[in-house]
Formats: structure tokens, C-alpha cells, sequence
């Protein structure tokens, strides 16, 4: 492969971690965010594109604002429908492959069981519809494609889940944390590398093409997580609370949250021969690189 990455995103919690290995790779990667274009202007990502001349393209943008995205929902499809529409045309017309972050809130959450990539669709939100939209401009503009749904995204970048617990168990001894919505936490630096193992399995392999699921392995509550979170943190001399856990219901959102965000990751893993990381052993290594 010639030429370097081309990420889109530059803040976002995948992005920065793709950032870092790079840095620590070696593995050539440009980063354009907000601050460098329109990501709403299709012509800007299709001359970025031009410029670059990259040997891949990773889309790590997107409005994830989950509750904003209720009251602002242009802004939610301009980001997680047009921008990727646009940068999936651009990959087709150069023959380049292209890796395209989705979610679990495609999801209406009922299932009982973990959900695989041909379970009927159903957001229950804006931004799960709108990133449901993104998914099809994607599969529709052909090519080499492939869109990585994730779930329960944390890192020690940005605005997330365990940062927000640490912060909340800096001031209080016990924090409310709702216990009836499960999911598969991820780190946000095993999507960065499985994006990167994927850019290369479809440079190699045109046919690896389709929708994936990707997220940690095993099962939690943000209860459990937040749990977790603080068993490792005390452990360490940093900030810790008891966990009250409470119902969805205890705690009304603008936007409803699927119950059930298990994501079954066995396509994923069979195709590119990946071991989906147990979420435990992530965030413990996560919070080993933050300051507590």
C-alpha cells in the first residue's frame, strides 16, 4: 500500500487512539477534523481526498452527541449520513478501501440475545437513525466497504463513560448508575486497531466487504462498569464511590437507549482472524494510562 491513511476525525476517542500507533508504529496517517473541512461539503472531502492521496480512508467522525441529536438532527445527518455518503463515492471512484464507524443504536435493543450484523434494524433515536442512514449510503456506494458497528466506546480521551465516573467519585461517595441496559464496553484503542487490521484485509481481499460487529468481550451493565471502574481506581489511590444502582427509569434521557446492546462479534473475528479482547483486561490497561 502507498500513500498514508486518510482518517476523518482529529478529536474523537478512535481517532486519537489511531493517532497514537501511529506515533508509535510508524504507519503513515493524516487526520482531518473539523477544523480542516466541511465534513458536509462533498466537494472539500472529495478534494481532501485528492490531495492526500491516501491508500486507505477510516472514518472516525461522526455527531455522537446522542442526546443533543433529538433537537439538533441536521447536524446529526449531515454528519453520520452525507459526510460518510460522500467519502464512501470518493473511495469507489479511486478503487480505495474504506473503514466506516457505526453503533449499537441501529438497535431497538428488545432482543435477548446478542445481536449479529443481519438482525433487523430499528433506532428508537435520532442518532441511531441517522447513523443507520450512514450504514446504507455506505453499502450503497459499493466498493470496498466495510462499516465496524461498536459499542460502549471509552478511552482516557474526550468525554466518556469511565471519565465521567472518576470525575463523579471525585466529589461524592455513592453515584446512581443504571443497571437494566447491557451492553459490551469497548476500547476505544481496539477499534483503532481492529480499523487498521481491517484497511488491511480489504486491500488484500476486496470480498472482506460488509457490516461488522465489534466490541469487547463479555457482558455489563453501566452499573457493572462503573463498578469495575472504581475497583481498579481505589486499588490505585484514585477517586472511588459505592454504586447505587438504579432503572433507566430513575434516570429519564432526551433519547431512549437500547436495554439490550450486546453486540456478537463472531464474523468479525472469523473473517479477520481477530480475538475479540476481553473488556475487563481493556480497561484495566485504559486506566492503567490515565492519571488517577
Amino acid at each position: 500500500m502507498t500513500g498514508p491513511i486518510l482518517v476523518f476525525g482529529r478529536n474523537g476517542q478512535v481517532a486519537q487512539e489511531l493517532a497514537l500507533l501511529s506515533e508509535r508504529t510508524g504507519r503513515a496517517m493524516v487526520f482531518a477534523g473539523r477544523e480542516t473541512l466541511d465534513l458536509a461539503d462533498h466537494t472539500s472531502i472529495e478534494g481532501l481526498v485528492d490531495r492526500i492521496g491516501p491508500s486507505a480512508v477510516i472514518n472516525a467522525a461522526a455527531h455522537t452527541a446522542v442526546d443533543k441529536a433529538e433537537s439538533e438532527v441536521e447536524a446529526a445527518y449531515a454528519l453520520n449520513r452525507d459526510a460518510p455518503a460522500a467519502m464512501a463515492a470518493a473511495c469507489v471512484a479511486r478503487d480505495l478501501p474504506f473503514v466506516h464507524f457505526s453503533t449499537d443504536y441501529v438497535f431497538d435493543g428488545t432482543l435477548e440475545r446478542p445481536y449479529v450484523e443481519t438482525d433487523p434494524a430499528g433506532p428508537t433515536g435520532v442518532y441511531g437513525a441517522s447513523k443507520l442512514a450512514g450504514e446504507q449510503a455506505v453499502a450503497a456506494a459499493g466498493g470496498a466497504a466495510a462499516i465496524l458497528r461498536t459499542s460502549w466506546v471509552y478511552s482516557r480521551h474526550g468525554a466518556n463513560f469511565i471519565k465521567t465516573m472518576l470525575r463523579l467519585a471525585a466529589g461524592r461517595d455513592e453515584v446512581g448508575v443504571v443497571a437494566d441496559q447491557i451492553g459490551r464496553p469497548t476500547w476505544a484503542r481496539d477499534c483503532a486497531e481492529a480499523a487498521l487490521a481491517t484497511v488491511d484485509g480489504l486491500a488484500g481481499d476486496r470480498a472482506l466487504a460488509g457490516v461488522y460487529h465489534l466490541s469487547g468481550a463479555g457482558d455489563a451493565s453501566w452499573a457493572d462498569l462503573a463498578e469495575a471502574v472504581f475497583e481498579i481506581s481505589r486499588g490505585r489511590g484514585g477517586p472511588a464511590a459505592e454504586v447505587r444502582r438504579i432503572t433507566t427509569a430513575d434516570y429519564p434521557t432526551p433519547a431512549r437507549r437500547p436495554a439490550n446492546s450486546r453486540l456478537d462479534c463472531g464474523k468479525f473475528e472469523a473473517a479477520l482472524n481477530w480475538r475479540t479482547r476481553p473488556w475487563r483486561d481493556s480497561l484495566a490497561v485504559c486506566l492503567n494510562e490515565m492519571e488517577l
